[in-house]
């Protein structure tokens, strides 16, 4: 037993070793090379989101202006509160200090949400209507100065 083991080669020499080392060498930087290149469908797709970031973006004679947060009852029930905060969306060249407009615009929208119940405001479908009505006052109250209205939070407890 002690001839087959002087016979048999210690382990991989130097040249395999190498080799293998060389081998996996060329590989890594072979994935290394692909995994750097953007795929197709990424080179599509970022394309795509540059030409709609332009669409939406909102032209360059427009401002955005926060509004005071709101916080008052619903009507009908004194002991459920709401919060609301907003922000408007206003053509700057017809409306160079919108500051008068968003206090008249605060003071309507307490006023219509101490007329709403909990029941208007409930879900997504009353979500959407309290945003149609509030966007609504807003562009009425400006005299179409204010081109959108975003609710940023609403909190009802």
């Amino acid at each position: 037993m002690s001839t087959e083991a002087a016979s048999m080669p210690a382990g991989p020499s130097m040249k395999q070793t190498i080799i293998a080392a060389a081998v996996v060498t060329v590989i890594a930087a072979a994935m290394g090379a692909l995994f750097a290149l953007p795929l197709p469908t990424q080179v599509e797709s970022q394309k795509d989101k540059a030409a709609i970031g332009e669409a939406a973006r909102a032209p360059a004679a427009s401002g955005f202006f926060d509004l005071p947060p709101i916080v008052t009852n619903l009507g009908g029930s004194s002991d459920i509160w709401i919060r609301l905060e907003a922000s408007i969306v206003y053509d700057a060249k017809a409306l160079p200090h919108p500051e008068a407009v968003a206090g008249e615009i605060a003071a309507d929208e307490l006023a219509y949400l101490r007329t709403a119940t909990l029941a208007q405001i409930e879900g997504p479908i009353g979500m959407q209507g309290i945003r149609q009505d509030l966007t609504e006052r807003a562009k009425i109250r400006s005299a179409g100065k204010v081109t959108d209205l975003i609710i940023r939070t609403l909190v009802v407890q």
